[in-house]
């Protein structure tokens, strides 16, 4: 019986697994041993990433025999969950989503998110305090506030389904813990939805309510699925890359000087963090529907396939010197947003976040330092890669 290697599922910092490269260079589409006798294909390669994620041959659905789950239990279907939907549900939901979250919708944002900003940098730096925990100060609530104001939700709850993502998110949870948060949540959401449907306002819980579940298009159950995911992913995500970001740059003080010496850079730069990180590290998910051939390699109906964004974003066939920091680069093309028909919703939100976000933090803290080692704060393994904690002064 041959022996796989297991998947990586701890990592540095800021790079990937070291196990990716050496993969990338010996053997890009390859076995690994998840659980039991599970052994899904790894693709580690930026253009296989991109082949596999634009092809409909590979389902997202994580019911299907041969899913590669993050756990060893099988995985519920539950609806609205779009990101482990597949076809017409999949595209019926997500374009209940789009108007929401257009380029000109986010730009109609950016205010809110610059006001947001300039206040959370005055209360941390009221009454001349020279020190803080950058994520609970900054990183984390910010996000937190722009996805409360855009969703509906009451940002004095944000303690609340914080503590509930997180406990969801880590893979060292419980199945049972796990399964407790997420209800906690859904029924935090069902609660606010049906309040939207008696007093409904400018918000997407609202939209959601009175123009889908309303009219038939959706049940309430799609609406809170639909909720949950981007509640979870439109703060946790972001507040890691902010941490993260920070972390990179005040480690590479010629990077930073580049930005400060032209701020013109930061739009490209945020893309090249994006790359140089990629937060979502726990690969996207797929099982081949039929027989599909990439990379000269067969995968097999029914087999599991794992794309870890990471290792496709770190490609020195597209990137060259990938594991170098390096905000002139040209990061346009990275992943790690995903590709095809799943890429994130909220790609044109979080990048507006990031790019206001971190020019203001190095432009008003400029003497801005790390007071721990930020390897002391990783977070327990989780989907989203960061730190719980980022002791700084300035």
């Amino acid at each position: 019986m041959t022996t796989h290697p297991p998947l990586p599922t701890a990592r540095p910092l800021l790079d990937p697994a070291p196990e990716y490269a050496k993969w990338q260079a010996e053997e890009p589409i390859r076995r690994v041993a998840l659980w039991g006798d599970s052994s899904p294909w790894v693709i580690t390669r930026h253009e296989h990433a991109r082949a596999v994620l634009s092809d409909a041959r590979f389902s997202s659905d994580g019911t299907r025999d041969g899913y590669p789950t993050m756990r060893p239990q099988p995985t519920p279907r539950t609806p609205g969950q779009i990101f482990m939907m597949d076809g017409p549900d999949h595209n019926r939901l997500r374009r209940m989503l789009i108007s929401d979250f257009t380029h000109r919708r986010v730009e109609a944002l950016h205010p809110s998110v610059t006001r947001h900003v300039g206040n959370l940098i005055d209360a941390m730096t009221a009454d001349g305090a020279t020190e803080a925990d950058l994520v609970e100060a900054y990183a984390l609530p910010l996000p937190s506030l722009v996805i409360c104001e855009l969703l509906g939700v009451p940002y004095e709850d944000h303690a609340f389904f914080q503590q509930q993502a997180r406990t969801f998110l880590t893979i060292a949870t419980s199945p049972q813990e796990a399964m407790a948060a997420r209800a906690h949540l859904y029924d935090y959401l069902g609660e606010l939805l049906a309040r939207r449907t008696e007093q409904p306002a400018d918000d997407l819980l609202s939209r959601l309510a009175t123009e889908r579940v309303a009219t038939g298009q959706a049940t309430i159950e799609e609406a809170v699925g639909v909720s949950f995911v981007l509640l979870l992913g439109g703060h946790e995500t972001t507040a890691n890359m902010i941490a993260l970001s920070t972390v990179a740059l005040l480690r590479d003080p010629a990077q930073l000087a580049a930005l400060r010496a032209d701020p013109a850079l930061w739009p490209g730069a945020v893309d090249e963090l994006l790359r140089y990180l990629t937060v979502v590290h726990s690969g996207m998910r797929r099982v081949a529907t039929e027989d599909v051939e990439v990379g000269g390699v067969l995968i097999r109906a029914g087999e599991g396939v794992i794309v870890p964004l990471q290792a496709a974003n770190r490609d020195p066939d597209v990137y060259p010197d990938p594991d170098r920091l390096d905000v002139t680069r040209d990061a346009s093309r990275h992943l790690a947003f995903g590709h095809g028909a799943h890429h994130c919703v909220g790609e044109s939100l979080a990048r507006a976040e990031l790019g206001i976000a971190l020019p203001a933090l190095f432009d008003r803290l400029p003497g801005l330092r790390l007071t721990a080692d930020p390897e002391d704060f990783a977070q327990p393994l989780s989907p989203v890669h960061g730190v719980r904690s980022l002791p700084v002064a300035w």
